[in-house]
């Protein structure tokens, strides 16, 4: 027989109780062999993957073994928007990218469960949440003050882990500090010069909705990143004018822009400097300005939020507070893989830092 030539399996379909006969073990020995766990030499375990090779056997059924664990091996990912739209935001990407990098190493799957568009939140919850197998559910970005998604998984008894939301009793969250970075760019246009600050906002919630942001809407704000970030504008001025997007896109920012600076606004209220509450938002306000023929920094300096790579917004480097992306995402990760031993996650709380760049500069001369 060549070294290439396999000598014929027995007939018959593989099972545990035929690999345990062929190794001469019994089947909650070679049961522990596939495990991995319990006390079992290292000489019987090889027996034992020899005879399953011998025979074709794999390993036991991953639904009998989950069935017998109660545990299904599956992470519920909460993405909280629908996938089309956050698979273009490269702070989603990232920010998974980290957490499924991280349960993988613990063989851990994800079920990725999108947002519902709905003008009551409260009643927003994808039959995901209701019935799908999961052992615990990261709730990416946060919670709202009646998020009937939370209070579903609750009533499963489904243990979660919270990105960037605001605090749960008995429940970990990773958040980072934002309200402080986005109050230190702020002041980095305040140093500059700049006294007509506009401010282009993250959505305050899930109605998908754009304009100004008055003070009645203000007071509707139910994310937790939003509100940290429309509070840290407001520790250091009262922006000119703020103005909401119904997501963190390129075009959103674009069309903010537009509006704010657009030619029917006199040149002496004109703001000279926008602070956006992300990096792809104030991306997009810069394109805006440019179309209608402000330089940007000379006429309008703009800054941002989240540290993206943005080699085409080339010769401009924007001005932004950087956060850790990956980081964040591997944090949700461990807190899963935490709360799975049964250990009681704390809190945590990630820093941030202003970077400048070549799109902020002082303000212009009346």
């Amino acid at each position: 027989m060549t070294e290439t030539e396999q000598a014929p399996r027995p007939p018959g379909r593989p099972t545990l109780a035929r690999v345990a006969a062929l190794a001469g073990v019994s089947v909650s020995t070679a049961s522990l062999a596939f495990s991995g766990a319990g006390p079992i030499t290292p000489e019987t375990r090889d027996r034992v993957m020899a005879a399953a090779d011998e025979l074709g056997y794999t390993g036991p059924n991953p639904l009998g073994r989950q069935l017998r664990s109660g545990k299904s091996g599956i992470v519920g990912v909460v993405i909280g928007d629908q996938l089309k739209r956050a698979f273009r935001d490269p702070v989603a990407v990232q920010v998974l990218d980290g957490l499924v990098s991280t349960l993988g190493t613990s063989g851990l799957g994800v079920l990725l469960i999108p947002g519902i568009p709905s003008d009551d939140p409260s009643r927003a919850v994808d039959p995901l949440i209701e019935s799908a197998a999961m052992d615990v559910a990261v709730l990416v970005w946060g919670v709202g003050t009646d998020d009937a998604t939370l209070a579903a998984l609750q009533r499963r008894g489904v243990p979660v882990v919270i990105g960037e939301g605001r605090p749960v009793p008995g429940t970990p969250l990773v958040g980072i500090e934002d309200r402080r970075g986005t109050a230190e760019v702020v002041r980095h246009l305040v140093d500059l010069g700049h006294t007509r600050i506009a401010e282009i906002s993250l959505p305050l919630d899930n109605s998908r909705r754009s304009g100004v942001i008055d003070a009645e809407r203000l007071a509707q704000a139910d994310r937790t990143p939003t509100l940290n970030r429309l509070t840290g504008v407001r520790d250091v001025v009262e922006p000119l004018i703020s103005w909401e997007t119904e997501a963190s896109l390129v075009e959103h920012g674009h069309a903010a822009a537009v509006e704010i600076l657009g030619t029917w606004v006199p040149a002496d209220e004109r703001p000279t400097a926008i602070i956006a509450h992300s990096d792809l938002l104030a991306a997009g306000a810069i394109l805006g300005a440019k179309e209608l023929g402000l330089r940007v920094p000379e006429d309008l300096s703009v800054a941002g939020f989240d540290g993206l790579d943005l080699p085409w917004l080339s010769p401009d480097t924007l001005t932004s507070v950087h956060q850790p992306l990956a980081e964040k995402g591997a944090q949700l990760g461990n807190a899963v893989v935490a709360l799975l031993a049964g250990k009681e996650p704390e809190t945590v709380m990630l820093d941030v830092e202003l970077v400048p760049g070549t799109t902020t500069g002082p303000a212009p001369s009346a």
